[in-house]
């Protein structure tokens, strides 16, 4: 994926969210949701950029693709955890693929749908600050 993803952000009105997602397409599709829904952004598109985006950034929460070029995003997810920042997995195979550890954590389904992002955002993350 493209390496200029990595790191870019979005204008922030509202929260930032960590948005974990190598396929460009989907990236650029959840950069523009959340924007519409009052949240801010930023991007990784691979493991390292995102365990160091998960450790340093100021950010009130994250969206995970689950597999990133084929490697897992768990350290990112472990990071976030010890950090206490709210994330959810996104993934086309539903929860049932989570590692045990991570079973019953939030899951946003692919394809990605503005209703199911608004849903899953209102229940784990903070209010935007203006209201889509």
């Amino acid at each position: 994926m493209n390496e200029h993803l990595s790191g870019s952000a979005t204008a922030r009105s509202g929260p930032c969210i960590l948005v974990v997602e190598d396929e460009f397409l989907l990236a650029e599709l959840l950069e523009q949701m959340l924007e519409d829904l009052g949240y801010g952004s930023i991007k990784a598109a691979r493991v390292p950029k995102a365990i160091d985006l998960a450790a340093t950034a100021s950010i009130d929460g994250a969206i995970l693709d689950l597999n990133l070029a084929g490697v897992e995003v768990y350290p990112v997810a472990d990071e976030l955890r010890r950090r206490g920042i709210p994330f959810v997995f996104s993934t086309g195979s539903g929860p049932e693929g989570l590692r045990p550890d991570y079973r019953g954590w939030p899951t946003l389904s692919k394809p990605y749908l503005e209703a199911d992002l608004q849903r899953i955002l209102g229940a784990t993350f903070t209010r935007p600050v203006a209201e889509a």
